[in-house]
C-alpha cells in the first residue's frame, strides 16, 4: 500500500472521527467513548495495512541447488518451495503466514529448511494448516521454531525425510481442537528426532512404516504418540510427560518401544502405553511412572502365533500397573519391576485372570516371601488374587471408592475369611527380590529363557516338590514355637 493511499485513508478516518466528536453530541462520556473506539479502529487498520516483504520472491530468485540466507527480519508467507534449495535463517528470520494456509509448502525432494521461525498459520483442520507441509522425499527440516501454527509438521506420502531439533507448539485452543505437532500419513523411512513439543495435540503415525522416532520431548498434549495401521516403527529414548496418554499402538505390528520415559499420563483414560489388536511388539527398558494405568492391553497380540515381549520395564506409582481388557494370552512379561502401584494387575471386561500370559522374574514390591539361599529369587512364587477389591473392576461406579478405607476393610476381611473363591490374577514362578532392572537371564533355565509361555506338567511337579522340601527344611512357625520352649 503506497504512501498516498495511506494518507487518504488516514484523512478520511480523521474526518469521520471529528464528525462523530462534534459538539452537537451533548453527552461528553459518549463522545469520549466514540473517540476511543474509533482511535483503536484506526490503529488496527494501519497495523493490518503494514505488509512484510514477500519471502516467496526470495525463494523464486534462488536457483535450484542454491543456498538462501535471507537478511534478518520478518517476511510474509505462505511460501511454496518447488526446487531443492537450502534456506538458512540463522535464527534471525521469521516467516509469518498472516493467519492463512500453511507457512511453507515443501513440494520438492532434497531441500533443507533450518534456523527459521515459522508462525501464524491458518486455522483449517480440513486443509491441515501447518508450519510446514511436506510433500517430498529426502528433505531436512531442522532447528526451526514453529509456533502459533495449527499443525506443526505434516508429512504425507513422503519418504526418507529428517525432522530434527525443532521446537513446535500449536495455537492456544482447547486441547481437542489443536493440531498435531508432527503428523505422518503414508510416509516411510523418516527420522523424527530431538524435537521439543509443547501444548500441541498429538504426534500421529498413520499408515506409515519403518520410521524412527527418537529423543523427542513432548508435554502438555493429548497423545504423546499415536500409531494407527503403522508397522515396523522404532520408538527410542523419548521423554513424554504430562500428556493424557503416553504411547498408544492400534492395529500396528512390529513396533519397538525402547528406553522411553513416560510419566503423569493421568485422567479417566490416562495410560502410559496402550495396545489394541497389536502383535509382535517389543516394550523394553521403559520407565512408566505416575500414570492412571501403566500398561493397557486390549486383544493383543491379535495375530495368531505371535508374542508381545514386555521386558525390563519399570512400572511404578500408578493406579494400575497392568490392565488387561479380557482373558487374553500371548504376552511375555519378564524382568519388569512393579513398584508402588495401587493395584499391580487388573483384568476387566468380564475377564478372570491374566495368568494365561507368561510372568517371569519380575520384581513385585508387595511380594510376601523370603530368599533363604540368597540367589535373588524368591523361594516361593508370587501370587496375586482378586478378593473384594474385584468390585471396582466389575462395577464401574464403584471405582469412585478405589483405594478407599471401605474397600480396604472389605478386602482385608475377605482375605481373612474368604466367602467366595478368589481368582488368581498372576503367578510369577520366580519373582526377583530386587528392583534392579536388567536381564534376568542368570536366573532362568534354558527352557525358560527360550520364551516358552507355559511349563510342562512335569516341570510344575518338580517345582512343587522343591517347594515342599524347602518348607520341610525351614518351618518358621515351628522354629518360633521351639524358641519359646513349646
Amino acid at each position: 500500500m503506497n504512501y498516498e493511499l495511506k494518507s487518504s485513508l488516514r484523512s478520511g478516518l480523521f474526518i469521520k472521527l471529528c464528525a462523530y466528536a462534534h459538539p452537537s453530541i451533548q453527552n461528553y462520556r459518549i463522545r469520549s467513548a466514540v473517540v476511543l473506539l474509533l482511535s483503536i479502529t484506526l490503529f488496527q487498520s494501519f497495523a493490518q495495512s503494514a505488509e512484510y516483504p514477500s519471502f516467496q520472491d526470495l525463494v523464486d530468485g534462488t536457483e535450484s541447488g542454491g543456498v538462501l540466507i535471507p537478511p534478518a527480519g520478518t517476511y510474509a508467507g505462505p511460501v511454496t518451495i518447488s526446487e531443492p534449495i537450502t534456506i538458512d535463517g540463522q535464527g534471525e528470520v521469521t516467516i509469518d503466514a498472516g493467519g492463512k494456509g500453511s507457512v511453507i509448502y515443501l513440494e520438492t525432494d532434497g531441500a533443507t529448511l533450518k534456523n527459521l521461525r515459522l508462525t501464524n498459520s491458518g486455522e483449517s483442520h480440513n486443509d491441515i494448516d501447518s508450519g510446514v507441509q511436506v510433500r517430498g522425499n529426502f528433505n531436512v527440516i531442522r532447528d526451526n521454531v514453529i509456533d502459533n501454527s495449527l499443525f506443526g509438521i505434516d508429512l504425507q506420502q513422503s519418504e526418507n525425510n529428517i525432522v530434527r531439533g525443532n521446537h513446535i507448539s500449536s495455537k492456544p485452543f482447547e486441547l481437542g481442537v489443536r493440531g498435531d505437532a508432527i503428523r505422518l500419513w503414508y510416509s516411510f523411512g523418516n527420522k523424527i528426532t530431538d524435537n521439543i513439543i509443547r501444548d500441541s495435540r498429538d504426534t500421529v503415525v498413520w499408515y506409515s512404516r519403518d520410521n524412527l522416532i527418537a529423543r523427542n520431548d513432548a508435554r502438555g498434549g493429548r497423545y504423546s504418540l499415536h500409531f494407527m495401521y503403522a508397522q515396523y516403527n522404532e520408538v527410542v529414548d523419548n521423554h513424554y510427560e504430562n500428556n493424557s496418554v503416553g504411547i498408544f499402538v492400534m492395529y500396528s505390528d512390529g513396533v519397538h518401544l525402547k528406553n522411553n520415559y513416560i510419566a503423569h499420563a493421568t485422567g479417566a483414560t490416562g495410560m502410559g502405553i496402550g495396545f489394541k489388536e497389536t502383535s509382535d511388539v517389543e516394550v523394553i527398558g521403559n520407565q512408566i511412572l505416575y500414570c492412571a494405568t501403566g500398561l493397557y492391553l486390549d486383544v493383543s497380540p491379535f495375530q495368531p502365533d505371535t508374542i508381545n515381549r514386555i521386558e525390563n520395564n519399570l512400572i511404578a506409582y500408578s493406579g494400575i500397573g497392568v490392565l488387561f481388557l479380557n482373558d487374553w494370552t500371548g504376552n511375555n512379561l519378564i524382568g519388569n519391576s512393579f513398584k508402588g502401584n495401587i493395584t499391580q494387575v487388573a483384568v476387566s471386561g468380564g475377564g478372570k485372570t491374566a495368568n494365561r500370559n507368561l510372568w517371569q522374574a519380575n520384581y513385585w514390591d508387595d511380594y510376601e516371601g523370603f530368599d533363604l539361599n540368597q540367589d535373588q529369587v524368591g523361594d516361593k512364587p508370587y501370587e496375586l488374587f482378586s478378593y473384594a477389591d474385584r468390585i471396582w473392576m466389575d462395577v464401574p461406579s464403584a471405582r469412585f471408592f478405589k483405594g478407599s478405607p471401605v474397600l480396604e476393610v472389605m478386602d482385608f476381611l475377605e482375605r481373612l475369611a474368604p466367602f467366595t473363591q478368589p481368582n488368581m490374577l498372576v503367578r510369577d514362578e520366580k519373582p526377583y527380590m530386587t528392583a534392579e532392572l536388567g536381564s534376568r537371564s542368570t536366573i532362568l533355565s534354558d527352557s525358560e529363557s527360550s520364551g516358552e509361555a507355559f511349563k510342562s506338567t512335569q516341570s510344575e511337579k518338580t517345582l512343587d516338590s522343591e517347594m515342599k522340601q524347602t518348607e520341610e527344611i525351614f518351618d518358621a512357625y515351628k522354629a518360633l514355637r521351639e524358641s519359646l520352649g513349646r
